[in-house]
Protein backbone atom coordinates (compact mmCIF):
# COMPACT_ATOMS: atom_id res chain seq x y z
CA UNK A 1 0.00 0.00 0.00
CA UNK A 2 0.85 3.60 -0.63
CA UNK A 3 -0.11 6.34 2.11
CA UNK A 4 0.15 9.61 0.83
CA UNK A 5 -0.20 12.01 4.10
CA UNK A 6 -2.29 15.24 3.48
CA UNK A 7 -2.01 16.50 7.00
CA UNK A 8 0.02 15.44 10.34
CA UNK A 9 4.34 15.80 10.68
CA UNK A 10 4.77 13.89 7.41
CA UNK A 11 2.76 15.98 5.19
CA UNK A 12 3.05 15.97 1.44
CA UNK A 13 5.49 12.64 1.95
CA UNK A 14 4.44 9.05 0.22
CA UNK A 15 5.23 6.04 2.09
CA UNK A 16 4.95 1.99 0.86
CA UNK A 17 4.36 -0.17 3.35
CA UNK A 18 3.87 -4.06 2.92
CA UNK A 19 1.61 -6.22 5.46
CA UNK A 20 2.79 -9.67 5.87
CA UNK A 21 1.14 -12.36 6.96
CA UNK A 22 3.15 -13.14 9.45
CA UNK A 23 2.22 -10.18 11.75
CA UNK A 24 5.45 -7.79 10.32
CA UNK A 25 5.37 -4.27 8.38
CA UNK A 26 7.65 -2.88 6.46
CA UNK A 27 7.51 0.63 5.37
CA UNK A 28 9.86 3.25 3.83
CA UNK A 29 9.79 6.60 2.38
CA UNK A 30 9.16 7.05 -1.49
CA UNK A 31 10.47 10.02 -2.25
CA UNK A 32 13.29 9.30 -0.12
CA UNK A 33 14.13 6.29 1.09
CA UNK A 34 16.73 6.99 3.72
CA UNK A 35 14.18 9.28 5.27
CA UNK A 36 12.11 7.68 8.03
CA UNK A 37 14.15 4.86 9.55
CA UNK A 38 15.53 2.68 6.74
CA UNK A 39 17.99 0.50 7.76
CA UNK A 40 21.29 -1.28 6.07
CA UNK A 41 21.46 -4.93 6.35
CA UNK A 42 25.56 -6.45 6.92
CA UNK A 43 26.14 -5.90 3.03
CA UNK A 44 25.34 -1.95 3.74
CA UNK A 45 22.15 -2.96 0.75
CA UNK A 46 18.93 -0.23 2.30
CA UNK A 47 15.73 -2.57 3.40
CA UNK A 48 13.02 -0.89 4.84
CA UNK A 49 12.10 -1.16 8.40
CA UNK A 50 9.97 -4.23 9.94
CA UNK A 51 7.50 -4.33 13.30
CA UNK A 52 4.93 -6.01 14.46
CA UNK A 53 1.54 -4.58 13.68
CA UNK A 54 -2.25 -5.34 14.19
CA UNK A 55 -4.90 -5.08 12.02
CA UNK A 56 -8.78 -5.06 13.05
CA UNK A 57 -11.91 -5.12 10.74
CA UNK A 58 -14.33 -2.54 12.45
CA UNK A 59 -17.00 -2.86 9.63
CA UNK A 60 -17.32 -3.23 5.89
CA UNK A 61 -14.24 -2.11 4.03
CA UNK A 62 -13.09 -0.46 7.49
CA UNK A 63 -9.76 -1.53 9.17
CA UNK A 64 -8.06 -0.04 12.16
CA UNK A 65 -4.22 -1.06 12.01
CA UNK A 66 -1.60 -0.32 14.67
CA UNK A 67 2.07 -0.67 15.02
CA UNK A 68 5.44 0.77 16.56
CA UNK A 69 4.08 4.20 16.61
CA UNK A 70 1.48 4.76 14.70
CA UNK A 71 -2.50 3.47 14.54
CA UNK A 72 -4.31 4.51 11.72
CA UNK A 73 -7.84 3.87 10.45
CA UNK A 74 -8.48 2.82 6.43
CA UNK A 75 -11.67 3.62 4.90
CA UNK A 76 -11.44 1.01 1.87
CA UNK A 77 -14.48 2.75 0.31
CA UNK A 78 -13.04 6.06 -0.16
CA UNK A 79 -9.20 5.52 0.38
CA UNK A 80 -8.83 8.11 3.09
CA UNK A 81 -6.86 7.40 6.22
CA UNK A 82 -7.02 8.95 9.30
CA UNK A 83 -4.88 8.30 12.58
CA UNK A 84 -2.41 9.10 15.69
CA UNK A 85 1.77 9.21 14.86
CA UNK A 86 3.16 9.00 18.29
CA UNK A 87 6.73 9.03 19.78
CA UNK A 88 7.89 8.64 23.89
CA UNK A 89 7.37 12.54 24.04
CA UNK A 90 4.34 13.49 21.85
CA UNK A 91 1.44 12.60 19.53
CA UNK A 92 0.05 13.88 16.16
CA UNK A 93 -3.00 14.07 14.13
CA UNK A 94 -2.77 12.52 10.72
CA UNK A 95 -4.47 12.09 7.81
CA UNK A 96 -3.67 11.09 3.94
CA UNK A 97 -4.70 8.81 1.08
CA UNK A 98 -4.19 5.45 -0.28
CA UNK A 99 -3.84 3.15 -2.56
CA UNK A 100 -3.34 -0.42 -3.42
CA UNK A 101 -0.66 -1.51 -5.26
CA UNK A 102 0.83 -4.62 -6.62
Amino acid sequence: MRWTWTDGPTKGETHEHVFHKDGTVEWHAIDEPKKGGAAKDDATKEKPDQSKYAALKVADSIYAASGYTLTTVLNFHDHKLFGVASNEKTWSSVQGKFEVVK
